[in-house]
């Protein structure tokens, strides 16, 4: 399969680019994994950092992209979330233990033996990607697969993060900064009446903000 693998991590702009198109064996899903053919993929600024090195190589030439919508083609043993044909959604967050405090307690995400797609295991810039069934989410057909997704992420964050501000129908709700996740906030605070102002020095983000319906928008 065609796929985009990061041969020597190093500033984007360099020459050779460190990102590179080789070809890659499709993978094999292992117990409890599904083959999934991949539709879409957006691009993260994570991404940009595993290309670049600041997150340090975890896996050689490592295919990264984590924001992977797609369709189950094949099941490893001992799989019985999803059927040949469903349409799944891949996110950042791979895989967790299971086992220790954080993973008992409802805290998977501090995992200290946590696996990351497009990091620790090839992501969705390929044809195909694996994933263990317990990690990857069905995406509703009211979505396309463009528009599902950076839900795999950004709406991951600002929802979790909207959910944790606990902002009741009504309130205010201050967002500093307005990339991925807080433009996606925005919108799900809006539509639950919450008054939303957001603070970012960009005047495009700004403007952004205001047609979204937030209250106000400035540096």
């Amino acid at each position: 399969m065609r796929a985009w693998a990061v041969k020597v991590p190093a500033p984007i702009e360099s020459d050779p680019c460190p990102l590179q198109l080789v070809k890659k064996p499709v993978p094999t899903p292992a117990p409890g994994e599904v083959l999934v053919k991949v539709l879409a993929c957006g691009v993260c600024h994570t991404d940009l950092h595993v290309t670049e090195g600041d997150l340090p190589v975890h896996q050689p030439e490592v295919t990264p992209g984590h924001e992977i919508v797609g369709r189950v083609v094949a099941s490893g043993a001992s799989t019985q979330r999803f059927t040949i044909g469903d349409r799944i959604g891949i996110p950042w967050f791979r895989h967790a233990c299971g086992v220790c405090r954080y993973c008992r307690s409802g805290h998977e995400n501090l995992c200290p033996h946590s696996l990351y797609t497009g990091w620790d295991h090839d992501g969705g810039y390929a044809e195909y990607v694996t994933v263990p069934e317990g990690f990857a989410y069905r995406i509703p057909a009211r979505f396309k697969d463009v528009e599902a997704a950076p839900l795999l992420c950004a709406g991951i964050i600002g929802y979790r993060a909207l959910l944790r501000a606990n902002v009741p129908a009504g309130g205010r709700l201050g967002l500093y900064g307005f990339g991925g996740s807080a433009h996606l906030a925005a919108q799900l605070a809006i539509k639950q009446g919450i008054e939303v102002h957001v603070f970012t020095r960009g005047k495009d983000a700004q403007k952004f903000a205001l047609e979204l319906g937030c209250a106000s928008a400035q540096g």
